[in-house]
């Protein structure tokens, strides 16, 4: 079974975007694309440097517009061969919203409207107290834990795979640098915020403002939740789960068991990848991955599209026994 799966912030590099540029048909789709959110994709994905990609409301919209052209071109026709050839897909963090528009939940424009506010929602709750993210790497995850709890930082992002992402205020991942949890390493990360925490709370109700307007769909592939791991059917839900999911943590640790319980044989991560394809490295031994960077790497994900590439089981079966709801 093949699952498809999109980064989240901080997989971001300065010119990332460059080389997709000289597909056929893709500077127009990103120059609407960009008429439609009021920002150049472009000059963000080609030229702007590493401090101005950092911002959260340029980063957010340009990770999704990536995630999305990558996608589109390792398949003939997406809207039919996604369907019929992958098994479940899912993103991490803002990556969810990659995969609304992969799985039809969300209109690929829409998923970009959508991702658009958030950015700037995010942002500016970000820019009410100075905050940021790091990742614990090593150590027992539940010490990890109650080490991170005791300095007042959130685990925000469960990844598996030895990775948990610590967020909090300045003073709070500075404390966390000086005072380790045992036998690990701590790296801070590329975002301007703590996500996924108190902190984003602002953020929530103004992207909630948007969920009445918005056209939704029962996703067509099934489509893995960060919330806990769990496939989802319906389209409204998951359209909350991504509002709730601002303020709350990431569970890709839970995605990734959800992904073993099924089956799954092969993974394919949308550019700009590497973290995903990483973690499952570790966590998932014996699964194929492969991380789409450049147009370079389309034969290649092709090559275990078809290899791996079949008709999937529905949409609405659970897991583990429970409801997916």
């Amino acid at each position: 079974m093949l699952v498809l799966v999109a980064p989240g912030q901080g997989a971001q590099t300065p010119g990332f975007l460059s080389p997709w540029l000289d597909l056929p048909g893709v500077p127009e789709l990103l120059a609407r694309w960009s008429a439609a959110i009021d920002l150049d994709l472009v000059h963000y994905g080609t030229e702007a440097d590493a401090e101005a990609i950092r911002d959260t409301a340029v980063a957010q919209p340009l990770l999704v517009a990536a995630g999305l052209i990558s996608a589109g071109a390792l398949f003939d026709e997406p809207d039919s061969d996604i369907p019929r050839l992958v098994g479940a897909a899912a993103g991490h963090s803002v990556g969810e919203l990659t995969a609304t528009a992969l799985t039809g939940v969300l209109s690929e424009e829409t998923a970009l409207t959508v991702v658009r506010r958030r950015g700037l929602a995010m942002a500016e709750a970000a820019a009410v107290t100075e905050t940021g993210m790091s990742a614990v790497l090593g150590g027992d995850p539940e010490e990890v834990v109650a080490h991170l709890e005791k300095l007042g930082l959130t685990p925000a992002n469960m990844n598996g795979s030895g990775q948990i992402v610590a967020a909090g205020t300045m003073e709070q991942l500075a404390a966390l640098a000086e005072d380790r949890p045992e036998k690990t390493k701590v790296m801070p990360l590329k975002v301007a915020g703590a996500f996924h925490t108190h902190h984003m709370a602002p953020a929530v109700s103004k992207l909630a403002e948007l969920v009445p307007g918005l056209k939704v769909s029962d996703p067509h592939t099934r489509y893995v939740s960060n919330k806990d791991g769990q496939p989802v059917a319906d389209g409204a839900e998951i359209v909350r789960r991504l509002v709730d999911q601002v303020s709350s943590p990431v569970r890709w640790d839970l995605c990734s068991e959800t992904f073993q319980q099924l089956g799954v044989t092969a993974m394919i991560e949308v550019c700009p990848a590497g973290t995903l394809t990483g973690l499952a490295r570790r966590g998932m031994p014996g699964v194929k991955r492969l991380a789409v960077k450049t147009p370079d790497d389309i034969d290649a994900a092709r090559e275990l599209i078809a290899e791996h590439g079949t008709g999937q089981s529905p949409v609405t079966e659970p897991v583990d026994g429970s409801t997916a709801e």
